[in-house]
């Protein structure tokens, strides 16, 4: 059988091929082990990039060099570190595909331009390029940028330069994802720590202006702004003016208010949406360029506040670089603009309390007059009563050219007069009468409550509130019942001064409901609160009438409640009120 011969030529061939120069490799791993030192150097995210740049055109013996990331939001690329490159280099701006740059970040390959003068996609950052080297960034399979060196010589780079990038292209993406986790999370950390101050703020401040100016401080030392400003929609809804503002000078806080048709705050306000300007000094968006130019304010980002429909107002922070806010950080400028328009709500709030609690003393003043006019006009009525029958009994006659004819004819007017004038006030006065209605005492109590909590956290005093919650039904008249419990609160506070201690509860006794009001003031002597709570005109207040307790004694004998006090000189006072309930089978139906 005849054989072929083998022939062996392809194997010695491929036994006989070069090895690849293991000593060039390992002089690439070295450098890149080296390199991978340097970049690790630094937990900030901004200078590892800048630490990337500065290896990469080191190890390829660039001209320059540049590390481009992709903004998602636009499409577009950013340069975020660059050497070598002239300043204003920062502001270009490629999109994806555009320039070899945009190229590797659209395909997502190396690009080694030997004479970038012949290559269409070419576009300059620098004068005198003439090769180009760029890899792709990437992350889990998705490119996240570019990192690109550059040369003034022709064929500067070789395929083992392209190799040594590529390389520390995979090392830097890693790096700058750490990074950048690291600063995410001590960002989170810091934001998490200025909420707990803005929400402290928020519980705290019963006032606009001091909210805002700790949530302005907190948002430019979160933001690491150099000028943070707040501002509120107008009352004609025509004008945005600044109300609280950190950092910057008087010129800032100077400026003309902004109008809400022809300003960029306005659009941010209309829109409901943020806004951000890399460059107020030179946009022609931003209205004021001298005032941010003097003040040394470059980026801005602005965001809305919004209220439960519209804006009311905006939240701005200005740095003084040249800078693009991500979406993290417009993230957080929002939660502290939604904190402001709750800080705004509650202080707008409070304050309404204060004149609703204001309206109520003025009523119950009100109040007071009327039952002192009626009071009074009750003890005139009698004596009047008895001088009128006198009058008509002396029967005073006197011929018509005597002037006594005249006077007791002026007499009777007079007196008929005073009469009626008794009785329009006496029918003024039975007009506030209570309406009954069947309520709940605990539903009255937890508005009483809210009203005085403010009062009380001012002064220093701890108020407690304990409701029994198998309370029965009274009929009474609920706005005169607040009138009454408000006026007892409030004597209690003023008692107590600066810290102490009210209590309010409500107990079922069959068949009763009670109302307690116990503070730890400065009590009264028995003749003391005997003169408080049964004389009209007397007071245990200083500058006081006493006509507070004479409405509190006058709607409780209305609503024929039993009214009980004790009070120790130094140690408070209690009140205690007792009304009828009523009985389940006489309840109206609801």
């Amino acid at each position: 059988m005849n054989r072929s011969p083998v022939n062996l030529a392809p194997k010695l061939s491929a036994d006989l091929k070069p090895q690849p120069d293991w000593k060039d490799r390992y002089d690439r791993l070295k450098v890149l082990f080296e390199v991978s030192n340097v970049i690790r150097s630094t937990l900030d995210p901004q200078e590892a990039m800048l630490l990337v740049v500065k290896e990469a055109v080191r190890i390829t013996r660039a001209s320059s060099g540049s590390v481009v990331l992709i903004n998602s939001a636009e499409n577009v690329l950013d340069i975020q570190a660059s050497w070598g490159l002239p300043e204003d280099s920062q502001s270009m701006k490629l999109k994806v595909g555009e320039g070899i740059t945009g190229w590797v970040a659209e395909y997502g390959q190396p690009a080694r331009v030997d004479d970038v003068t012949i290559d269409s996609r070419y576009v300059q950052a620098r004068e005198n390029v003439r090769s180009e080297l760029a890899v792709p960034l990437k992350s889990d399979g998705t490119i996240k940028g570019v990192l690109n060196v550059d040369s003034d010589r022709e064929k500067a780079f070789s395929e083992s330069d392209q190799e040594l990038l590529t390389g520390l292209a995979d090392q830097a993406t890693q790096v700058i994802e750490n990074t950048w986790t690291y600063a995410q999370l001590g960002l989170k950390a810091r934001l998490f720590e200025a909420l707990v101050k803005v929400s402290q703020a928020v519980s705290n401040a019963l006032i606009v202006d001091d909210a805002l100016r700790v949530i302005t401080g907190q948002a430019a030392q979160l933001m690491e702004a150099q000028l943070c400003s707040l501002l509120l929609l107008d009352e004609t809804g025509e004008w945005l003016d600044v109300r609280a503002c950190h950092g910057g000078t008087q010129v800032y806080r100077q400026k003309p208010r902004l109008s809400v048709n022809e300003s960029l705050a306005g659009v941010v306000l209309r829109r409901g949406k943020p806004a951000q300007i890399e460059n107020v000094q030179t946009s022609s968006k931003y209205q004021q360029a001298s005032v941010a130019r003097q003040e040394g304010l470059v980026s801005l980002l602005s965001v809305p506040l919004m209220g439960s429909d519209t804006a009311i107002g905006v939240l701005n922070v200005y740095k003084k670089t040249q800078h693009r806010y991500s979406n993290e950080e417009i993230r957080i400028l929002q939660a502290l603009a939604e904190l402001s328009t709750l800080a705004i709500s509650k202080a707008r709030l409070y304050e309404r309390l204060l004149g609703v609690e204001e309206a109520l003393r003025q009523n119950e003043k009100l109040s007071a007059l009327g039952l002192l006019a009626a009071e009074v006009a009750h003890e005139i009525r009698n004596p009047l009563t008895v001088m009128k029958m006198l009058y008509h009994s002396l029967d005073l006659r006197f011929p018509d050219s005597d002037p006594r004819q005249r006077d007791a004819h002026i007499i009777g007017e007079k007196m008929d007069l005073l009469n009626r004038i008794v009785e329009r006030i006496l029918a003024f006065a039975r007009k506030s009468e209570p309406r009954f209605q069947q309520i709940e005492l605990n539903r009255v109590l937890e508005d009483l409550n809210l009203l005085i909590r403010h009062k009380l956290a001012q002064q220093g005093i701890e108020g407690r509130l304990y409701l029994d919650p198998s309370q029965p039904i009274i009929l009474a008249d609920a706005t005169q019942l607040e009138q009454v419990f408000l006026n007892l609160a409030l004597n209690a506070v003023q008692s107590m001064g600066s810290g102490g201690l009210l209590t309010i509860r409500t107990l079922a006794a069959d068949p009763d409901v009670i109302v307690e009001i116990i503070d730890t003031g400065e009590g009264m002597t028995a003749e003391e609160g005997h003169q408080a709570f049964s004389s009209i005109l007397q007071s245990t207040k200083p500058g006081g009438v006493g006509l507070g307790i004479a409405v509190v004694r006058r709607v409780l004998e209305a609503h024929h409640a039993r009214f009980q006090w004790t009070s120790t000189p130094g140690k408070g006072t209690a009140v205690r009120i007792c009304f009828s309930a009523i009985h389940p089978e006489n309840r109206l139906k609801t």
